[in-house]
């Protein structure tokens, strides 16, 4: 099992940042998704093993949280581990070059195993040109792949990443999310993706925890995220609505709001024909103008699930 927690909890003072996490993941490509503020950059660095609970219990890759201390006296589960921050985390001054094989080194890696890695994986990130350039002199992209560099270069089988989409444009942000899926299925890294853009969940992961509040809201697999999607139409009626109104939510659907253009959302149960529409227009005395499907967004299921 990649991630088992139990009761986890964080609180920093009278702030409870996370409260009764419970969960168990199996290895793969798993999204963290929540809004801003729900407690997932809380959690991944308890995962890290940057920050202790303040109750509960968990594992991850079968070592306690925090892990153990091998022979040298280092942290073993960090080495496991390649932690991606939100935060811009770079040291001005050094080169992209010097900036990867120092992350190297502090995870333990002999100095020369780790300027040879780095040249490898900023190549593999296509930085390859821009190496020998001071990190400060990058642009919104080449700074969130120089942070994943870091992340990777002690090869390391689980991934925790915090926002990597952040800051970045539709085109730098389309590439990130690919370069993430490779890894994940063509080298077979294990990835926490914590983000508050389900697109980003959609593009990437098999599974999804949705968080908010600091707690745990759903767990499940993206198919599994979608299929909670409510049936809609939109409706357009003419002529006196009211009793047809009532005839739709004795029959089991309900109007759930309007269009700009005044058409109403109905939500309708599984197995619900359009047939079943025109039967009850025509036994309340109204027409329907216009009937298209309109089922809720995964965006709107986030939001319904959440608030």
């Amino acid at each position: 099992m990649l991630i088992e927690l139990n009761s986890l909890c964080r609180s920093f003072g009278s702030f409870t940042a996370l409260s009764d996490i419970t969960l168990s993941l199996p290895a793969g490509r798993i999204g963290v998704l929540g809004p801003n503020g729900a407690g997932k950059s809380t959690l991944l660095k308890i995962l890290m093993g940057l920050l202790s609970p303040s109750g509960g219990t968990g594992r991850v890759l079968d070592q306690p949280l925090g892990g153990d201390r091998d022979s040298e006296g280092n942290w073993r589960l960090r080495r496991l581990i390649g932690f991606m921050p939100e935060t811009e985390s770079l040291v001005p001054g050094l080169t992209g070059i010097e900036y990867v094989s120092l992350a190297g080194e502090l995870y333990g890696m002999p100095r020369r195993d780790a300027q040879r890695r780095a040249h490898e994986v900023l190549s593999f990130l296509e930085l390859e040109e821009a190496r020998y350039r001071r990190v400060e002199q990058y642009s919104a992209g080449m700074k969130q792949r120089v942070k994943l560099a870091q992340a990777l270069i002690h090869d390391p089988p689980v991934l925790l990443l915090d926002e990597p989409t952040s800051g970045l444009d539709p085109a730098g942000r389309d590439a990130m999310l690919r370069l993430i899926r490779t890894l994940g299925v063509d080298y077979g890294k294990s990835i926490l993706l914590s983000t508050h853009l389900l697109a980003d969940v959609e593009a990437v992961c098999e599974r999804v925890v949705i968080i908010a509040g600091g707690r745990i809201r759903s767990i499940g697999t993206v198919d599994e995220l979608c299929s909670r999607r409510v049936n809609r139409v939109r409706l357009r009626v003419q002529g006196e609505a009211v009793a047809f109104r009532t005839g739709l939510e004795e029959a089991g659907a309900s109007v759930v709001g309007e269009a700009n253009n005044g058409d109403w959302r109905v939500a309708v149960p599984d197995g619900w024909a359009n047939l079943r529409f025109f039967e009850l227009a025509e036994s309340h005395g109204v027409g329907i103008r216009a009937l298209t499907r309109d089922d809720e967004t995964l965006e709107e299921l986030f939001l319904r699930m959440v608030t």
